[in-house]
């Protein structure tokens, strides 16, 4: 009789089938994870840090310094950049043109770019500005004109009224100041969740990220052409390093709280001050945070420059060097330096048609 040899297979317990099914998930998980860090690193090796770490009290503030040149004839100015930027983005917009003329700094707020962010209060304004007024004390400047564009004039704001013995002068470009309708969008509350916002922060920001940086960047100049080289020199990328990205999400998840109670206080500040902006700025309303600012601070000149979107620094670059020239002291008429710009501008778009694009990851607000 034929002998029957039974094949035995052995079988999967219980836990080595869920130990399967749980390395099939994370795989993806961990594969996005390396895949974001790879590039945070190269973003960095694309946009090497050009600043100075200089220590404000336990942690290090970034910024480039341009020493006080021998025939300055403008006092010291404090660049401030907006959400989701960081100090190229105003370098870009104003070293060359203002090279000689005066005493420089230009500032990676707290958390952003190459600063380090600090204790919980760099989370508001109100803290960022007390650390790029240490700052300025560690770099040898008593007194500046502070520029503060977007986020940066909330911040800018603060400075003015918390360190007016600083405060030379303020220029606010697009500012965002005050209560807004609405909220945020819904990846800055993703972004600060404990656990799921880390994951969401190291493995989805940096690939939707950048499958909406062209747009956003875009979007951020609309109705006006973004400069060709824009990407390429200001490094928006660097937003999306999962550390950036958080604090970027933190300051965002607060601001709308603080400038609630802050923008009472406005009028307290004694500085000079202007306000330039577009009225075709679809980021920052102009006629909540401009006008407010206007109404607000007495005293302070608001110039609207028909035609621009949220960056006057980029399309109205002349009116905002004028607007520095008249806060320290020099008679300029602004309203017809606009109006100059305006000429200039719908002289060079004339045949251009600019699309519009939808909000994106990188810069939707502030």
């Amino acid at each position: 009789m034929a002998v029957v040899r039974l094949k035995v297979i052995p079988q999967l317990s219980v836990v080595e089938i869920m130990l399967a099914e749980v390395s099939a998930l994370l795989a993806p998980l961990a594969a996005a994870i390396g895949y974001s860090t790879y590039k945070a690193r190269q973003f960095e090796h694309a946009y090497p840090n050009i600043g100075e770490l200089t220590d404000v009290g336990g942690y290090r503030m970034n910024a480039v310094h341009v020493e006080r040149p021998e025939n300055a004839d403008l006092p010291a100015l404090v660049f401030i950049h907006g959400a989701s930027g960081n100090l190229l983005d105003q370098v870009v917009a104003f070293r060359a043109a203002l090279e000689g003329r005066a005493e420089m700094l230009f500032v990676d707020r707290p958390g952003h770019g190459y600063s380090e962010r600090g204790g919980p209060e760099n989370a508001v304004p109100s803290g960022q500005a007390d650390a790029i007024a240490r700052l300025m004390e560690k770099r040898g400047i008593g007194r500046a004109i502070i520029v503060g564009h977007s986020f940066g004039g909330a911040i800018t704001a603060a400075f003015g009224l918390r360190h007016p013995d600083k405060t030379a002068g303020l220029l606010f470009l697009a500012p965002a100041t005050h209560p807004w309708p609405g909220g945020i969008d819904w990846y800055y509350h993703v972004a600060t969740v404990p656990v799921l916002g880390w994951l969401f922060n190291h493995a989805i920001v940096v690939p939707l990220g950048l499958s909406r940086l062209e747009r956003g960047t875009l979007n951020v100049f609309r109705p006006n052409p973004r400069p060709a080289d824009y990407i390429e020199k200001t490094g928006p990328s660097l937003v999306l390093r999962p550390g950036a990205f958080q604090n970027n999400a933190a300051d965002f998840k607060r601001l709308l709280a603080y400038v609630k109670e802050q923008s009472l206080l406005y009028s307290q500040i004694t500085a000079p001050t202007v306000i330039i902006t577009g009225d075709s700025d679809e980021i920052v309303w102009e006629h909540l945070h401009s006008r407010g600012l206007a109404r607000d601070i007495s005293g302070s000149e608001l110039i609207t420059v028909r035609g621009v979107g949220h960056k006057p620094d980029y399309l109205a670059t002349d009116v905002a060097i004028a607007a520095m020239e008249k806060i320290s002291g020099k008679p300029r008429d602004l309203q017809a330096i606009a109006r100059r710009a305006e000429e200039r501008l719908a002289a060079s778009s004339r045949d251009q048609t600019v699309g519009t694009v939808p909000p994106s990851i990188v810069y939707s607000a502030p």
